[in-house]
């Protein structure tokens, strides 16, 4: 039993490719639009943490006011309460805060300027000083930078004003407010392990939903090649298309077209060989009994006829093998060539009359040509169309009564763009509605199957010739030969070169 041959499609089936093409953009456009949104969510993280430091630092400032002595002081305990309330409010992360006054420079006369130190009202005096803050310049707006205090980073905001005192002196304020790092840091980082995770599943999920997307539009096509499986070795039936994507139809379609095609071919064999077996036994059955008879006559002079007798009818059945043999051959399916062949119609048609002249004249009948005194090129092969003409004449040559006259002619229509030889005969012509049934096999025209031990052919001279037109993309169609219905006409029409 012949085996199925070895799958050699793509090592890649759709599943591979479609996550092929997914996975990568997938990847690409989660990875931009984990970025955007870490970066959105670091900013917006940033800016809670530094609003609620400002908010500390401006209690820290607002809380300096003059005393009763004309100083400045700071009320520390609520002050330091209310900052530090704030801060906890998000954060238990170490903080550190801190407020100093600075006089401003004073000049004697006669004196250079002194400069008092700074005075720390409150906090820790080492904090980082800010570097965009000179010691002299009034700055109204927070400085925010970035730290290293006693090992650890911290973000430190840094707010700078001019006061004056009972005494009307001038003082610098400087507040700083000062946090560490880690708790921006390690929400920056909860929040992007969650992003990846949540990228991981939906990466994940999509792989799956694929997976078993492309399983589930699949199982239909495993279905039709488990039933073409099952149906190896036997007549192929078409595949029921019930389920099956509407991207896989035109495909089960052309399938089935296919099948069709081929049954219809396999039932045209089948017919044949049928027939052909049918229409072989009968002249074989006689060779057996005149054999038979031969072996038994003693009579050198009826021995003698006998023998001709098998002689023609061995003649006769070896016409039958080779109509048969040419039956097949133009049934087959013309193999497209890459440039159309290109054949003169009308020296076809003068060597087969050359060649049937014998045979007319045996039944005394007047087998003619009219030349068309040119050449008439058509596409097609050159033996396949002398086979169909050939047949054409031998046909007309069997079924014309003695004395009766037959023509062969070639014209081209350019109008059309086809040429045409036509085989004349007079005599009674047949009816248009049965001019069909004589292209049949082994048909008359009255419809019974036609017999090889009469005079007559086997009934294949018509079909072969429409089979060899068909092939070269003509056809072949009778006609009568005037309007009385009298006479019959052979038409070969064939595409012009």
């Amino acid at each position: 039993m012949t085996r199925p041959p070895t799958e050699t499609g793509s090592r890649f089936g759709i599943r591979a490719r479609l996550l092929a093409l997914l996975l990568p953009c997938l990847l690409g456009l989660l990875a931009l639009d984990s970025w955007n949104d870490y970066r959105a969510l670091r900013n917006l993280m940033q800016d809670s943490y530094d609003r609620v430091l400002l908010a500390s630092a401006n209690a820290l400032r607002s809380s300096v006011s003059v005393a009763a002595d004309h100083t400045l002081q700071l009320d520390a305990q609520s002050t330091l309460a209310t900052a530090r309330t704030v801060l906890d409010a998000i954060t238990t992360a170490d903080q550190h805060l801190y407020v100093g006054l600075t006089p401003h420079a004073v000049a004697t006369q006669g004196q250079a300027q002194e400069t008092a130190p700074a005075r720390a009202l409150l906090g820790d005096a080492d904090l980082p000083p800010p570097p965009a803050i000179e010691p002299t310049a009034a700055v109204e707006s927070p400085v925010w930078y970035d730290a290293n205090y006693r090992g650890q980073a911290v973000r430190v905001v840094a707010l700078r004003s001019e006061l004056i005192d009972g005494q009307g002196r001038h003082f610098d304020l400087l507040v700083q407010a000062a946090q560490s790092t880690a708790p921006r840091d390690n929400a920056e980082a909860a929040s992007l392990r969650q992003q990846l995770l949540r990228d991981a599943r939906m990466v994940l999920v999509v792989g799956l939903l694929v997976w078993l997307g492309v399983n589930w539009s699949l199982r239909p096509l495993r279905r039709l090649r488990d039933s073409v499986v099952r149906s190896e070795g036997r007549v192929p039936e078409p595949l029921d298309a019930a389920g099956v994507p509407h991207e896989v139809s035109p495909l089960v379609s052309a399938v089935n077209a296919n099948v069709a095609s081929y049954r219809e071919l396999l039932d045209a064999q089948s017919q044949f060989l049928a027939d052909a077996s049918h229409q072989l036994r009968t002249p074989l059955a006689i060779l057996m009994t005149q054999a038979g008879v031969a072996l038994r006559e003693k009579d050198p002079a009826q021995l003698q006829q006998t023998l001709l007798a098998m002689r023609a009818q061995v003649a006769r059945s070896r016409r039958l093998c080779e109509q048969l043999l040419a039956l097949a051959q133009a049934s087959e399916r013309a193999t497209p060539a890459s440039a159309p062949a290109i054949a003169d119609l009308n020296a076809i048609a003068r060597d087969v009359v050359l060649q049937h002249l014998a045979l007319a004249h045996a039944k005394d009948q007047d087998l003619g040509w009219v030349d068309a005194r040119r050449k008439v090129d058509v596409h097609g092969d050159s033996a396949e169309l002398y086979e169909a003409m050939a047949n054409l004449v031998h046909n007309a040559i069997v079924h014309t009564p003695a004395h009766g006259r037959i023509t062969v002619a070639v014209s081209a229509d350019p109008g059309d763009g086809h040429a045409q030889a036509e085989v004349c005969v007079d005599g009674p012509g047949i009816a248009p509605a049965r001019r069909e049934e004589v292209f049949e096999r082994f048909r008359q025209i009255d419809g019974r199957t036609r017999s090889t031990s009469g005079s007559g052919g086997a009934g294949l001279g018509l079909s072969i010739a429409r089979a060899f037109a068909r092939r070269n993309g003509g056809n072949v169609t009778l006609a009568s030969v005037d309007a009385d219905d009298t006479g019959l006409r052979a038409i070969l029409r064939l595409p012009a070169a």
